[in-house]
């Protein structure tokens, strides 16, 4: 199996560290992983077709045309999975709105910043991603995210958190924070942690995004 990682977009979201970091959690899994922070990757057809697994790290990039036919084709197609976290998927491409519909999500708002600490709850026990793993508290951006209403919600946390002051304070809800989904034939997982790779290297996010990885490969 080969996975690509690409890189770039918004240096605060640490997106080389991130990329190495999902690098290697699939190295330890057996793929063979390229690891790229040229864009122009995706205009590869070919290469693209051969993959099985994109992992996009870019976050407020921008998309060709050249390089984003390849990508949706590739995924809807060829069934090439697409997995990732935080930003650097779901705010890959703002102004791309099959992304969005690609990815199930887009990034709107971090109310509170990086000082925010809320629990993530586990919604599906029974998910090969998710069983085991218990409730468990993070500090770090909370991801206010405009979601597909067909997204497989795996994990959520309450939005706002209490004593982040802000317009959303009176539409509490419960925020999508993980979920899976299909593109055409691709498979599709998403993770709302991973401001940077220390957030990512806690037990929990780890592990779900080593599952997250081998679930969107058909391998969980």
């Amino acid at each position: 199996m080969k996975a690509l990682v690409v890189w770039g977009g918004w240096e605060g979201h640490e997106p080389e560290n991130v990329a190495n970091f999902c690098a290697e959690l699939l190295t330890a899994e057996g793929v063979i992983v390229e690891v790229t922070n040229n864009q122009d990757r995706f205009k590869d057809i070919d290469s693209m077709l051969d993959l099985s697994l994109i992992v996009p790290v870019i976050t407020m990039g921008r998309l060709t045309e050249e390089q984003r036919g390849p990508i949706f084709r590739a995924v809807s197609e060829r069934g090439v999975a697409v997995a990732g976290c935080h930003g650097g998927m779901c705010d890959a491409f703002r102004e791309d709105t099959e992304w969005q519909f690609m990815t199930g999500g887009q990034w709107v708002a971090h109310p509170g910043d990086t000082n925010v600490t809320y629990k993530v709850e586990i919604s599906d026990k029974t998910h090969p991603i998710t069983a085991g793993i218990e409730d468990f508290w993070v500090t770090s951006e909370q991801y206010y995210l405009h979601t597909d209403p067909g997204n497989n919600v795996l994990a959520t946390c309450s939005f706002p958190t209490d004593g982040v002051d802000g317009p959303h304070v009176q539409n509490p809800c419960k925020m999508p924070t993980v979920w899976t989904k299909y593109y055409g034939k691709g498979r599709i997982f998403y993770n709302a942690l991973g401001h940077t790779r220390a957030t990512l290297e806690a037990p929990e996010p780890k592990e779900l995004m080593r599952r997250g990885f081998l679930w969107a490969l058909g391998k969980l």
